[in-house]
């Protein structure tokens, strides 16, 4: 996994970039309103972002659509899954502690209880 990959996304506008070209391809224009900040800046974005290999640009005409590539959203995923586990496996222990802390508070009389 790149970690360039995190800087480019860690951007909160280029975030709203890609949310904003989830719904398909976009020309600059309609993500300058989307995004609302001036047109260059969001070329300056789009142009990391397409550096990166996150959008991909059709001109048509004199207009540049740009669209969003699957693959740096597949390697992301793939590597958040080889980290789901751990993380599956510490909300299981925790959920487990949870429970037997409910069932112990369950167990104990109300006389013998703590009071808040």
């Amino acid at each position: 996994m790149n970690v360039d990959v995190f800087q480019t996304l860690a951007d909160p506008t280029r975030r709203r970039i890609v949310e904003a070209l989830k719904g398909g391809e976009l020309a600059v224009n309609d993500l300058v309103a989307q995004v609302d900040i001036q047109q260059s800046g969001v070329s300056r974005h789009l142009r990391i972002l397409e550096e990166a290999g996150f959008v991909q640009v059709r001109p048509e005409g004199t207009k540049r659509l740009y669209s969003l590539r699957p693959e740096p959203f597949q390697e992301l995923d793939a590597w958040v899954t080889g980290y789901r586990g751990l993380w599956e496996a510490r909300l299981d222990r925790f959920g487990q502690a949870l429970e037997r802390r409910r069932k112990a508070r369950m167990a104990t009389p109300k006389s013998e209880e703590e009071p808040p």
